[in-house]
């Protein structure tokens, strides 16, 4: 038996820092998108091998996700998420250092894994607010968190372009390294909302995934649409590389154009408020699915490389939009599924988002080596077309107003 405590008055921790703790730990994970051509000349390797290291980020934060973020529900967050920053700062060094590319694509699985921090922080952002607030609060965390995976880009192709790729993860480290004492300072401590065993929160997670329909379908919906997003950017670099010979300055320099589409989270999370989660998917998809013919067919039309840059930046924008809306919208509606649970929620949806980001980034670099963009973009709206299906077939009931269970409840149940 699990014994629930009373919900603790919070101290209000501002929303956006806990939106810059997201980017400070997301960040981590997409420094090497725009490096991979360069880690490739400095091991003496093809795209399609250094597009494992990607890869092996992602399977890392999803490892990460369903063993760490748990812990959100059982341990008192502030101390945790200082343990784990710091421990990210650790891992990028060693990352700067490796020998081989063997080495770097171990050291990724391990930044990916200590990178899930991000996800302890996350669903602190609903416990500050009333149910009714619940997306504007997620929608204001969520745009740091987009901005992180954004910027990361342009930050580690521009410092690449002066340093070298390998100075991009000291200076991370560095970055990380600050953040442990301004977690101290600005957050207050978050004591856990249950007494329960590890073993216990990792057991729940099968119950919450059984029991909850709707964390099922987000959880799918996630992964293919996050798939179809880590397609474009797993393989940017390797499209500007080929076609333009531009390098990994100009591939992360997407990552700022893109980081517009960021600013819709917090709209997103307000009309899914006011409309429900499932009326932000619709449109979020079909902005994904815009964004990838336009992408598709500006390749196909052969046309000027002005042209086509302009095409790539407008296309970065609607795809980043789209994503963004379908994500906020996901976590709204799970958040509100067992409130007593988020950590343990948040875990089983983003450990199978995170998974389809894998997935989609493996199968993208095959595409790229294979059939180069036409591959890669039939790939991705094929991962959008599953995701509009899934979505088609799923629940509509008003997401705005469903009954809440505590955790112990399911599992008495089950």
């Amino acid at each position: 038996m699990t014994k629930t405590r009373a919900k603790p008055e919070h101290p209000r921790a501002p929303l956006p820092f806990l939106g810059l703790a997201c980017a400070v730990g997301v960040s981590t994970m997409y420094y090497n998108q725009p490096l991979l051509d360069e880690m490739g000349r400095t091991y003496g390797t093809s795209a399609g091998h250094t597009g494992f290291v990607a890869v092996a980020t992602q399977v890392g934060y999803a490892i990460g996700l369903f063993l760490f973020v748990p812990l959100g529900d059982i341990l008192e967050r502030r101390a945790l998420m200082m343990r784990m920053y710091g421990a990210v700062a650790v891992a990028l060094v060693l990352t700067a250092l490796t020998p081989s590319l063997a080495w770097l694509i171990i050291a990724s699985v391990v930044i990916g894994a200590l990178a899930s921090v991000t996800h302890v922080v996350l669903p602190i952002a609903p416990d500050l607010v009333s149910h009714e607030e619940r997306g504007r609060a997620i929608g204001i965390v969520m745009t740091g968190l987009l901005l992180g995976i954004l910027l990361a880009r342009t930050f580690a192709g521009w410092v690449s372009r002066i340093h070298g790729w390998r100075w991009v993860f000291v200076t991370a480290a560095v970055m990380n390294a600050v953040f442990v004492p301004l977690l101290f300072r600005v957050m207050p401590k978050l004591p856990p909302k249950q007494d329960l065993r590890y073993a216990d929160a990792m057991r729940s997670l099968w119950t919450l995934f059984y029991s909850q329909p709707l964390l099922r379908e987000s959880c799918i919906i996630g992964a293919l649409v996050f798939a179809s997003f880590s397609c474009f950017w797993t393989t940017l670099a390797f499209l500007l590389e080929s076609h333009y010979s531009l390098g990994a300055g100009v591939a992360g320099t997407f990552g700022l154009v893109g980081a517009a589409g960021a600013l819709i989270a917090p709209i997103a999370g307000r009309l899914a408020d006011r409309h429900g989660s499932r009326w932000v998917i619709t449109v979020g998809m079909s902005l994904l699915a815009f964004s990838y013919i336009l992408l598709w067919g500006t390749e196909c039309a052969h046309v000027s490389t002005a042209l086509h840059i302009i095409a790539l930046a407008i296309g970065v924008i609607i795809l980043d939009l789209g994503a963004q809306m379908c994500q906020v919208a996901n976590q709204t509606r799970i958040f509100g599924l067992v409130p007593s649970a988020r950590s343990r929620t948040n875990t089983v949806y983003m450990t199978i988002y995170f998974i389809g980001a894998a997935a989609g980034s493996a199968l993208a670099t095959i595409a790229w080596v294979h059939m180069h963009w036409n591959g890669v973009c039939a790939l991705a709206i094929s991962f959008i077309a599953l995701a509009f299906l899934r979505h088609a077939t799923g629940s509509r009931v008003d997401d705005r107003h469903r009954c809440h269970h505590t955790v112990e409840d399911e599992l008495m149940e089950a």
